[in-house]
This record gives C-alpha cells, structure tokens and sequence, in this order.
C-alpha cells in the first residue's frame, strides 16, 4: 500500500505564502487547500503553520485510510 510522505521519518518541506497583516502574519500551505495558520510574529505564524501541515495531513490519512491510494503520473 502507498505511504504518504509524512509518513517517513525525514523531514518534508512544503511551500508555504507567508503576508503581513494588521495582526501580525498569516500564512497558507500552498498545495494543501485549506491549511493556513497565522501569529503575532514571523516566527510564531512559521511554527503555527508547522502544527496547522501535521494536523491536515493526518486527517487526511484518516479520510484515505481503507481506500486504495496510487500514485499518477502528470507530465
């Protein structure tokens, strides 16, 4: 059966849009409808976002969990 990438124990890094607001700064997984996260400061938003990725994508996981996941091809 496919492994998602979080699954493995090496790090995955995913692109992330960070912008400043009146509150401080928000910030979207790209890729991942719907993850986004936001702090007071850069850093906090950066560590938020990191939590906000591993919820999404363990969620995620549940929602597959007996389906038959593959991988395609886009070229």
């Amino acid at each position: 059966m496919y492994s998602f990438p979080e699954a493995r124990r090496t790090p995955v890094k995913y692109r992330v849009a960070l912008r400043r607001t009146d509150e401080g700064y928000s910030v979207e997984a790209l890729g991942l409808p719907g993850c986004w996260s936001q702090g007071e400061t850069e850093a906090e938003a950066i560590a938020n976002i990191q939590d906000a990725i591993r919820e999404y994508l363990a969620a995620r996981n549940e929602m597959v969990r007996d389906a038959e996941v593959r991988e395609v091809e886009v070229g």
